[in-house]
């Protein structure tokens, strides 16, 4: 249905634009339900805005009558944080047509972009200028940089790069009553009073719209060394993490622990993945060393390592990739996890993390929890061990009913994210709050922490218009 000629959207139309606010059925069906199907509302319109200019005049037209914004990227949120409400009042803001790189620096390791940039593109841009950006996901293919940042991405290479937060050098930013924050510096040094832009970093949209960031490029990987690892335990890749690390001169660029349910799963759904090493052992690791010097000799000295380990039992088999071709091959099975959970069935997703040296007690006595407590389902915990992150899954037996399985997620989720703070560890390591875990955080937070997140919010967005729901409890 077509607005009034009086009515606000017909008022924001004409302000904006007549192709930037949509209010057709296919276009707003897109945005309505996020990616793990969890939550489905209803907007009150779409705005794809091609400007910070015509971004900062919605955001004023709707700070001025206190319509909400719900900012939306890649949609491949875990938790809900794209989605708007089921009241249909709010407007989903898209910046999929900000999609330029606006420059690349390659001897200032630099690189300034629009917030609706595919993350791969950016890869490709910084590749092309003979530098590389590290942020790297499952999601790469679709994801968007405006929500990388707004989620504090982590992904493949945190234990040598950090998250999305580490390689953010400077923010564009539209306030929510539509002034512009442009702090788009590349600067390394600059002690000038508070680091603003961090606050935006990891905020999901709840204290305005990223439209711009300068990134922060690394010298392009050159040699790299790549390994599937058979290990008997969660302590001994522990313990061969901080081997390889101190061997290598910290060059471990990524480190991910997968248990033999996961490669089941995976070559059970998955065609034309195969496992390296079989699926004979409980427990396996891939690893990957990098440098950016040609001759750096990272092949043989992951060889030499992974015989010692094998020697002093910390590990039992290993595979070393030959060529692109086995490393990639490796690499698609890791990946492949996510999809060959989803075509098993039905699933109950954490994303946690824990001091990577208490990691091997916490998935002990995790695991014996849910062996204990929880009927007809499989524990899939997988992830990022070189940075203490992992998603602790548990998915749907074969021949279990999924209804069953999801009846008990309270008590599941309870218990497990208890642990996680015993453990002195983090509910949500790098999927955001979300409109998911609300709750979640307001049980843990430490007040004085909630109350200065809420005193923030009310700084940037004092009529609550940006993101509602999302992150804090109202």
């Amino acid at each position: 249905m077509m607005p009034g000629p009086g009515s606000p959207l017909a008022l924001l139309g004409a302000l904006a634009g007549a192709d930037v606010i949509r209010t057709g059925a296919a276009d707003l069906e897109a945005v309505q339900q996020d990616h793990r199907r969890l939550y489905r509302g209803k907007a009150l319109a779409l705005a794809l805005p091609r400007t910070v200019d015509e971004v900062s005049r919605i955001l004023a037209f709707c700070h001025a009558r206190r319509i909400a914004v719900v900012p939306h990227a890649g949609n491949t949120s875990y938790c809900g944080g794209a989605t708007p409400d089921e009241s249909g009042t709010q407007l989903v803001l898209s910046l999929r047509r900000m999609d330029k790189v606006r420059s690349v620096d390659p001897g200032d390791y630099s690189m300034v972009a629009e917030a609706g940039c595919i993350l791969a593109n950016l890869q490709q841009a910084a590749e092309a200028a003979g530098r590389f950006f590290p942020l790297s996901l499952g999601a790469e293919g679709s994801c968007q940089l405006g929500g990388n940042l707004s989620t504090n991405a982590g992904g493949l290479n945190v234990v040598r790069y950090g998250m999305a937060r580490d390689l953010v050098l400077g923010l564009e930013v539209v306030l929510a009553d539509g002034r512009v924050l442009s702090t788009l510096s590349t600067l390394r040094k600059d002690n000038t009073g508070y680091d603003l832009k961090s606050l935006f970093v990891g905020a999901e949209g709840t204290l305005g719209v990223i439209t711009a960031a300068s990134l922060r490029l690394f010298p392009r990987p050159r040699d790299v060394a790549t390994a599937f690892v058979a290990v008997p335990e969660p302590r001994t890749a522990v313990e061969l993490l901080a081997r390889l690390r101190e061997s290598s001169g910290d060059r471990v660029g990524s480190f991910e622990l997968v248990p033999r349910v996961a490669v089941e799963l995976v070559a059970r759904h998955v065609p034309g993945v195969a496992a390296p090493l079989g699926i004979g052992s409980p427990w396996y690791v891939l690893c990957e060393l990098t440098s950016p010097r040609a001759d750096e000799g990272l092949g043989a000295l992951l060889e030499r390592e992974l015989a010692a380990a094998l020697e002093a039992g910390l590990a039992t088999d290993a595979a070393v990739a030959q060529n692109e071709r086995e490393r990639q091959a490796f690499w698609r099975l890791r990946e492949s996890i996510p999809e060959a959970q989803t075509r098993e069935g039905a699933s109950l997703k954490h994303d946690v993390s824990v001091p990577v040296s208490r990691l091997p007690d916490f998935l002990r006595r995790a695991s014996a929890w849910v062996q204990g407590h929880v009927e007809g389902a499989v524990l899939v915990a997988y992830g990022h061990v070189g940075d203490g992150n992992l998603h602790f899954n548990l998915g749907q037996a074969r021949g279990a009913d999924a209804a069953l399985l999801k009846s008990q997620e309270p008590a599941i989720r309870r218990a497990i994210h208890d642990l996680v703070h015993e453990f002195g560890g983090s509910f949500s390591a790098e999927h955001g709050i979300g409109r998911l875990k609300v709750d979640e955080l307001a049980r843990y937070a430490p007040p004085l922490e909630l109350e200065l997140m809420r005193a923030v919010k009310r700084a940037f967005d004092p009529h609550g218009i940006m993101n509602p729901g999302k992150v804090l409890k109202t």
